[in-house]
């Protein structure tokens, strides 16, 4: 089956605006997005859609595809849909544009995942680190969005159950406290749809689960989709603030050195 990977990028951010242009690393962020999916080999290729004309000519000038699509889309969902109309592919792959660092082997597990599956979507998730017991980046973090595992579909992969913002499954001891934090999922915002139920998920309204998580794939479970998800090692840092960015920045000064 034939892969593309699109990214959807735009300008606007509230914590940390102009995102894909920052080029503190000698290159733009949207740069080392596109080159690192690149790499992965279960694509054929590798598109940026964008409602705005800095980013488009930004990825033209490092010699990367891109497309200009509406401004009106309120997700990057939406904004794929579009640009995948046009793409002569069995699977899209939505990575997000501030996902610098995936290690390209799991986006090539995701898209097998998918392809074996025949889900009506695939994602990844990874085990919270052991030390992760509070505070952000942990369980009990509400941006840190947990995966609820359903039955498993092979060594690595299950079907995914729900996915919440609460610190769920709940804590036994009676504090409430976080005991074993790698016993929780945290989900990785990277998706693999068939074309078709990409197009589905596009036009379909947000459901009240969605509303009220503020999670764009409860819409599919809402709906009765099923999502495979499939367990990696670890996350890779996503870039949401400046603090991101400059720890970003430091990681790529010292793999160039």
């Amino acid at each position: 089956m034939k892969a593309a990977i699109i990214i959807p990028a735009r300008h606007a951010s509230t914590r940390l605006p102009g995102k894909p242009l920052l080029s503190r690393t000698g290159k733009p962020l949207i740069q080392h997005v596109y080159e690192n999916a690149a790499k992965v080999k279960a694509a054929s290729s590798v598109l940026v859609a964008t409602d705005d004309q800095r980013i488009f000519d930004a990825v033209a000038g490092f010699g990367g595809a891109a497309v200009m699509t509406s401004d009106t889309h309120e997700t990057g969902s939406a904004r794929i849909a579009e640009a995948a109309e046009k793409i002569d592919a069995d699977i899209i792959v939505n990575l997000q544009g501030d996902e610098p660092e995936i290690e390209p082997g799991y986006i090539d597990r995701l898209i097998a995942l998918q392809a074996k599956t025949g889900a009506f979507a695939s994602t990844l998730a990874c085990p919270f680190p052991a030390d992760a017991t509070a505070g952000p980046g942990s369980p009990e973090d509400p941006s840190a969005v947990k995966a609820i595992l359903g039955a498993k579909i092979a060594d690595d992969a299950y079907w995914a159950r729900y996915f919440t913002r609460h610190q769920a499954v709940w804590p036994r001891d009676e504090a409430g406290r976080i005991i074993q934090p790698q016993d929780y999922y945290l989900h990785i915002g990277v998706y693999a749809f068939s074309k078709a139920s990409l197009m589905d998920f596009a036009a379909a309204p947000a459901g009240a689960l969605e509303k009220i998580e503020r999670l764009e794939q409860l819409r599919i479970l809402e709906r009765g989709g099923e999502i495979a998800l499939e367990l990696i090692p670890q996350a890779a840092p996503g870039i949401d603030t400046p603090e991101d960015y400059e720890a970003f920045v430091r990681r790529a000064g010292k793999g160039a050195a």
